[in-house]
């Protein structure tokens, strides 16, 4: 499903990102974890195509991004990833339903008539059929961030990338949106990436890639 082979990325004077080999296969729900710095957000960021290595090849559900021009990579991210943050990234003026609905019609992978109905079973599965109509400000972080996986599974994407998506939540908290997550990505056989520096939550996932020394020093 994603596959990295020799990759470099300069990140600033004197610092590289390089990953020799990763591999996730599909439907793994896999942890890149790591202390803070290590470059697990720069290797989430290289498989997404938000960063271009310098150098190397990566492979994306059979596709070879590197190869890509812009336009087809931004096409091809809004087809195969949904995505979940830490800041959740949610537009505040509008309510979840909507902000689910937004995501549907950026990703166009549904057709309209789609979009409210399949927003509206989401945020149900998620349990916030009560808090449809709620805008994110008065919202608790928990709820927020349920908002956010409902929007980052509404486009039969087939890959969910997590950047710390407990970052911001109390341990209560962070066990039920994690026990929701991995609970939605094994009943729709989606390949979850999820970054953390927390071992606890790396644990919980079945495989775990460890980042650490990814991002290293080199000569200018």
């Amino acid at each position: 499903m994603v596959t990295m082979s020799d990759c470099r990325r300069r990140l600033g004077p004197g610092v590289e990102f390089y990953c020799e080999k990763f591999h996730a296969p599909e439907g793994v729900q896999m942890a890149l974890w790591g202390p803070s710095g290590c470059g697990k957000s720069t290797m989430l960021n290289l498989i997404t195509g938000l960063l271009r290595p310098d150098a190397g090849r990566i492979e994306v559900d059979g596709t070879e991004t590197t190869k890509l021009r812009s336009g087809q990579l931004d096409r091809f991210r809004g087809e195969r990833f949904g995505f979940i943050f830490q800041t959740f990234n949610l537009l505040g003026p509008f309510t979840a339903l909507q902000n689910v609905m937004l995501g549907m019609r950026f990703a166009d992978t549904r057709p309209p008539g789609e979009w409210r109905p399949h927003a509206k079973e989401l945020l149900e599965r998620v349990g916030l059929a009560h808090r449809m109509h709620s805008r994110p400000t008065t919202m608790s972080v928990g709820e927020r961030q349920r908002v956010a996986i409902a929007r980052a599974l509404a486009n039969k994407q087939r890959i969910v990338v997590a950047d710390e998506p407990t970052g911001s939540l109390d341990p209560k908290t962070s066990k039920a949106v994690m026990d929701l997550l991995l609970e939605l990505c094994a009943e729709e056989k989606l390949t979850l990436l999820l970054v953390t520096h927390d071992a606890g939550i790396a644990e919980r996932l079945p495989e775990q890639f460890d980042c650490t020394g990814l991002a290293r020093e080199v000569q200018s």
